[in-house]
């Protein structure tokens, strides 16, 4: 494909989801200010088309956990991620707070009801872990990108642990005894039909210091996009679970299944000795 075909390419992908967008927010607003019916029906509707109209195709490997409360930790490696989980369960995602202030993306943003935090502010992992709590009482599945950080797309960065302390206040509400914590893998595995090598997975990363329209516009460019979507075991998390016991098993879950997926694999390889159950408990350990 020739360069000004590449150029109608994603000027037509604008074309398509400018008036989407422009219906859809206030359409969003209005739902959330007077709360009319299901908040979470827009987005996935909305991130559908987007992939569509971008032209990435999604592959699910096991499925959302049912049970609640919920928190999801996934690998992060492009602003695509929040479009796949998006479109296929509704989601609020945890984010940096410079998005809120971007044009559209902020407001998309907001409207997917994003739980902001602030990096430089050191009292802000509470604040953040307190309202993940809140809105996983509330019954919502709330995603962190646990890595704190996005990846050039071909490995998963070691997982922190201080958002997950989240998953424990979250066992403090009315009825909660246990949370579940599930192990999400997004893995970017074609382009155009192609298998994506180091370099040209790299390509979709967005990552360091990579201006966002730029990659943006060179995304919307250059084709379609298979990505393998793989939901692990959920983790049955009380009071007892040590913390960073539990990142570490979710990080080597997450990894196994990027990994499976990244060598060609349909399936993500098992991950608990419990998977019959659809759950997985660890051992608990207590906090020290």
């Amino acid at each position: 494909m020739g360069l000004d075909a590449k150029a109608l390419r994603a000027a037509a992908t604008v074309a398509a989801l400018a008036p989407v967008i422009a219906i859809g927010i206030p359409l969003q607003t209005l739902i959330l200010k007077f709360s009319l019916g299901d908040p979470g029906r827009v987005p996935v509707l909305f991130h559908r088309y987007a992939l569509r109209a971008i032209g990435v195709t999604t592959h699910v490997v096991g499925a959302p956990a049912k049970g609640r409360p919920l928190l999801m930790t996934s690998n992060h490696s492009s602003w695509l991620d929040i479009l796949v989980l998006g479109a296929i369960t509704p989601v609020s995602f945890v984010a940096k707070s410079e998005i809120a202030s971007w044009p559209v993306f902020g407001s998309l943003a907001r409207l997917q009801r994003s739980i902001f935090v602030d990096r430089a502010r050191r009292t802000a992992t509470s604040a953040v872990s307190r309202e993940m709590a809140e809105r996983m009482q509330a019954g919502d599945a709330v995603v962190l990108f646990a890595e704190g950080t996005s990846s050039d797309g071909n490995r998963v960065l070691p997982f922190r642990s201080a958002l997950l302390g989240a998953a424990q206040q979250a066992i403090g509400g009315e009825g909660a005894g246990a949370v579940y914590v599930q192990p999400v893998s997004i893995a970017y595995v074609k382009r155009n039909g192609l298998p994506l090598g180091l370099r040209t997975r790299s390509e979709i990363a967005w990552y360091g210091d990579i201006d966002f329209v730029p990659h943006l516009w060179a995304v919307l460019r250059n084709g379609a996009i298979d990505v393998t979507v793989a939901f692990g075991t959920p983790v049955r998390v009380d009071a007892s679970v040590n913390r960073k016991t539990l990142t570490r098993e979710l990080e080597q879950q997450v990894r196994r299944m990027t990994s499976h997926a990244l060598r060609g694999g349909a399936r993500p390889v098992a991950t608990s000795p419990d998977a019959a159950e659809g759950v997985s408990t660890p051992a608990p350990v207590l906090e020290g």
